[in-house]
């Protein structure tokens, strides 16, 4: 399959000059219907319940093989494990974020806050703040935050900007992406408590607190269970590999997809979410790697889905933008790396041709 919106990533227009919707309101309606007729929008408790409690063995398993083995450097063997474990505590805070788990949003919150602040030091209002953004505007360069110009840059106008080091990583940044994911488990933390700043009341206490006791109690576990050489070394890979686990879930979903013109056409909400996205086929490995985000289309369309049910709305949905017209981007695990670092390698081309130096290319 080509790399789908591979030209209207360069000139964002373009998707949306070649889909002329005449009624974009109506095409999300039958759909939409079809799936509440299947009842799949309804909880899965039991399912989540038992998550939740797998997870939670897991972690207690990893605690206790550390305090077991913690004189050993085999403790590190260790270290992987947890941060698979900490990949599949994330995937939960994510669907309590998008009401997935519980109708209850003191519920969801709560469930967020103990998988997000306190098993992970990831702020979960920081996230839900930026995450619910992502998917009102999913690749939009003016209101997606995942797509704005930081270290990473997802169009040729932003990569023109770039100068020094920034302009150095531009250049590069296909091939610096997953080392640069070894960072993203760090990178969470700051962000979370980065975020303070913006909350309030309550919510800062709360937030903060649990911020801080997953700090003070990751901290003292490593130091009570292995000498500090250890320690060192546990939590380096352990943090370095629950990036790069979380980059591998996420890394598929929307780079190199279509990216709506801010000045073009509006595209309804059927179009705005199956053209931006990309599934990633796959079995039940796939699922539980991906924790269900290889079903990155119909989780957009529907974000409340409880996961299990993504995988049974698929045909469905790939059978309405069949009808429609509308492209759906599905591809494997390996080939759908292969198209978000292509895409980023393309938007690196003009400080590569330019030799570094963008205002070259802006004066030609």
């Amino acid at each position: 399959m080509s790399l789908a919106g591979e030209t209207a990533l360069q000139h964002p227009g373009k998707a949306a000059a070649r889909q002329s919707p005449p009624d974009t309101g109506s095409e999300f309606t039958p759909l939409l219907r079809d799936v509440k007729e299947q009842e799949l929008l309804d909880r899965r408790t039991g399912w989540y319940a038992r998550t939740i409690a797998t997870n939670a063995l897991g972690l207690a398993a990893v605690i206790t093989g550390m305090a077991l083995i913690g004189d050993s450097w085999w403790v590190v063997a260790l270290a992987p494990v947890l941060a698979v474990l900490c990949a599949r505590t994330a995937f939960i805070g994510h669907d309590a974020g998008h009401a997935q788990i519980s109708g209850s949003r003191v519920t969801n919150r709560r469930i967020g806050l103990i998988h997000g602040n306190l098993l992970l030091g990831m702020s979960y209002a920081w996230w839900n703040d930026k995450h619910n953004r992502h998917h009102a505007n999913p690749n939009h360069i003016d209101k997606d935050p995942d797509v704005a110009a930081d270290v990473l840059v997802f169009t040729s106008k932003q990569a023109t900007t770039r100068t020094g080091f920034r302009g150095w990583l531009t250049r590069h940044q296909a091939w610096l992406f997953f080392p640069l994911t070894l960072l993203e488990g760090l990178a969470l933390k700051l962000h979370g408590f980065q975020d303070l700043r913006r909350q309030r009341g309550r919510e800062r206490l709360v937030e903060g607190a649990l911020l801080v006791a997953h700090i003070a109690g990751y901290v003292t576990l490593l130091l009570t269970t292995m000498p500090l050489a250890h320690a060192l070394v546990f939590a380096a890979l352990h943090q370095a590999l629950f990036g790069l686990h979380l980059g591998m879930a996420f890394a598929p979903n929307h780079k190199g997809m279509d990216m709506p013109d801010p000045d073009g056409e509006k595209w309804g909400h059927l179009r705005r979410q199956v053209l931006t996205s990309r599934n990633v086929r796959g079995g039940v490995l796939t699922d539980w790697f991906l924790g269900g985000l290889n079903y990155q289309i119909e989780h957009h369309l529907f974000p409340s889905m409880p996961r299990p049910h993504l995988r049974l709305a698929q045909s469905m949905v790939k059978a309405h933008c069949r009808d429609l017209g509308i492209p759906y981007a599905e591809t494997g695990l390996i080939d759908s790396y292969r198209q978000a670092l292509r895409h980023m390698h393309d938007v690196g081309e003009a400080l590569r041709a330019d030799g570094g130096h963008p205002q070259v290319r802006r004066s030609r």
